[in-house]
């Protein structure tokens, strides 16, 4: 049972969490060359802005803020259950490879299959998810051993060197590609949210639609699995089935992500660690700390990023390394 004050202060939390959000697309909308000033923000949602309004509104500023809030929580619910898995804290999508295995998979589809703009947008999470999926499989099979089972900061070393490698065929298989592939690949490996309109939001909404509360609804089995490996057997839990069920979940998480925004490292390190700091490590508490969180950190990367250098600005991948990487030195000089 959860104590009442642990449960008031996580409300509280989420309130505070919900005004960022609010308040960093209010400052998002009213900021940059394509922008909305505050004054005329409620009468252009009303429907009663001017033509230019409207189009900066809905056609340029929301699509970018969800998919970015959206693609946030995925990665903050991956690098959660991939942390509690491997029991690992420096466990993040990005950091491990799955992010680049599914960069690799897209990229392999955008240059060699023909290209149906109509299925473009819903085509790419699934890619991605056979990509990660893949290269998820293969790390966790070298970082495994026949004794000892999954070795965590093995599997650290074999996802840097995976994410490394798969980066590099990426730049390999560009170098003779034609000018717009090779733009759409490097905006995604810098993590430049290009997948910023309507039809990829419907793309990777399904996807987020069933597995956020289906992670939420694991936090007990998340609970036990942070336990020993015999004292998770011996409340029951069905290991080897729950982590691959876990997996597969963690794994689309991330491809669905990272599908539409690019490759975007330690936004699942840093939001899983802030939310535990936060509210404690109970799952059932800080997953939707982390959620919020990861939906915030991204949408804020993004937002500095993209007015921070006119007119272009730095992608939100970029913001997120800097701020993040500097964070994963710490948590390694810790552990």
């Amino acid at each position: 049972m959860i104590h009442p004050k642990l449960l008031k202060k996580q409300r509280g939390i989420l309130i505070a969490l919900l005004l960022f959000i609010v308040s960093t697309v209010l400052i998002g909308i009213s900021l940059g060359y394509s922008s909305v000033s505050i004054d005329r923000l409620i009468p252009t949602i009303m429907g009663n802005g001017s033509f230019k309004d409207e189009f900066i509104l809905f056609s340029i500023r929301l699509p970018r803020i969800v998919i970015t809030v959206l693609a946030g929580m995925a990665l903050a619910l991956s690098g959660s259950i991939l942390q509690t898995m491997t029991k690992n804290d420096l466990a993040d999508p990005g950091i491990i490879g799955i992010n680049s295995g599914a960069g690799v998979a897209i990229t392999v589809f955008f240059l060699f299959f023909p290209i149906d703009a109509g299925s473009f947008a819903f085509m790419l999470p699934i890619v991605a998810f056979a990509g990660a999926i893949l290269t998820a499989g293969l790390i966790y099979f070298f970082s495994s051993t026949r004794g000892g089972g999954l070795q965590p900061v093995k599997m650290i070393l074999v996802g840097v060197g995976f994410s490394t490698a798969f980066s590099g065929l990426m730049i390999i298989m560009i170098s003779s590609a034609e000018r717009a592939k090779v733009d759409f690949i490097a905006n995604w490996l810098a993590g430049n949210i290009w997948g910023a309109d309507w039809p990829f939001v419907w793309a990777i909404l399904p996807w987020l639609v069933i597995l956020i509360p289906f992670t939420l609804y694991k936090a007990r089995t998340l609970n036990l699995l942070a336990l020993s490996d015999p004292a998770s057997i011996g409340v029951g839990v069905a290991l080897k089935r729950e982590r691959i069920v876990l997996l597969f979940t963690a794994v689309a998480l991330a491809a669905s992500a990272v599908s539409v925004t690019g490759g975007i490292a330690f936004i699942g390190l840093m939001a899983p660690h802030l939310a535990k700091s936060i509210v404690g490590p109970r799952h059932q508490l800080y997953l939707p700390v982390a959620l919020l969180l990861g939906g915030w950190l991204l949408l804020a990367a993004d937002t500095v990023g993209r007015n921070i250098l006119e007119p272009d600005g730095l992608p939100a991948g970029i913001m997120a390394a800097l701020i993040g990487a500097p964070y994963f030195v710490y948590l390694l000089l810790k552990k």
